[in-house]
């Protein structure tokens, strides 16, 4: 359906699930224990929900910003007591390749983490097949502009742009005496870049992280190959699959947080040294500058819901 300039709401092209089950095995990277993963087809305005199949009766936690409990690098959510942890990856896929409905059903408080990117989530996901379905996706059309930011110095920016599509700027620095030097990727998101150019890049952290995450008893099966630790003189054990590989991994990870939405974007996201938590919280303030379309219901008094 075409959009008129000027509307934040419009629709513009189908909505879509996979054309069959898909599975993904791995060893989880907080608790370590062996995962499966399936991604299932779903019907329209199902929207993505995990489900936890280790647990009584199954239950589900729908991807919505509404759902998220703040935690230290990691996007984590949480329904009526159950929680999944460390989405991102898995929710980048699906909205780097434009899979709106699907059940993922989950036998462990987290997906498997494999290499520390996407690319086994996608790969499965491509090779099970996409499907388009009888009813348009919705997505919001950023108006003005969209800040969060904290007292770090970290901020996001989501802009207005007159071109449709999303496009999204991380800038990362972590100092002049940091092991990872300051670099920016940009990127317009679609099926195919995201595929190329983003979903290989793996999770990253400071050798000095690695060794306090162990130390609280998260990655305990976790070695140097299986993610990016820097040492003062660079990876260890390991080498970069891009010369700014760090920061299209925090470009992918700001595309799985931002697809908590619940519908797509069409604007100029800029994220300055962002995380999860500040990334969730731009999705908060974006349903709220596009209130009229979230919340319909002038009861909810600007109160984050689900759509």
């Amino acid at each position: 359906m075409p959009h008129q300039r000027g509307e934040s709401y419009v629709e513009h092209r189908s909505q879509q699930t996979i054309a069959r089950e898909a599975e993904v095995a791995g060893v989880g990277f907080l608790w370590g224990a062996d995962v499966r993963l399936k991604f299932l087809p779903a019907e329209p305005n199902y929207g993505i929900q995990f489900v936890r199949t280790d647990l009584g009766n199954s239950p589900s936690v729908p991807a919505l910003v509404e759902f998220t409990v703040p935690q230290e690098r990691r996007t984590v959510i949480e329904n009526g007591g159950t929680r999944i942890e460390m989405i991102e990856h898995v929710m980048a896929a699906l909205a780097g390749l434009q899979v709106d409905n699907c059940r993922v059903e989950v036998n462990a408080p987290e997906p498997p983490g494999c290499d520390g990117s996407s690319i086994f989530f996608a790969d499965a996901i491509a090779q099970a097949g996409i499907v388009a379905q009888d009813q348009p996706r919705k997505v919001v059309r950023i108006q003005g502009d969209v800040v969060a930011a904290d007292d770090r110095g970290t901020d996001v920016r989501a802009q207005a742009v007159a071109h449709d599509g999303l496009e999204i700027t991380y800038e990362l620095d972590y100092g002049p005496d940091s092991p990872i030097e300051a670099h920016t990727a940009s990127y317009r998101i679609t099926p195919e870049t995201f595929l190329n150019e983003l979903a290989f890049s793996r999770t990253f952290v400071l050798e000095a992280e690695a060794d306090a995450l162990k130390a609280q008893g998260y990655g305990a099966r976790l070695t140097t190959a299986d993610l990016v630790i820097f040492g003062q003189d660079g990876p260890i054990e390991n080498k970069l699959r891009a010369v700014d590989e760090c920061a299209r991994h925090k470009l992918l990870d700001c595309i799985g947080d931002l697809a908590l939405i619940g519908c797509d974007l069409q604007g100029h996201v800029i994220a300055r040294r962002s995380g999860h938590r500040l990334n969730a919280e731009i999705v908060r303030r974006l349903k709220l500058a596009h209130s009229t379309h979230f919340f319909p219901n002038p009861e909810t008094n600007g109160e984050c819901r689900a759509a």
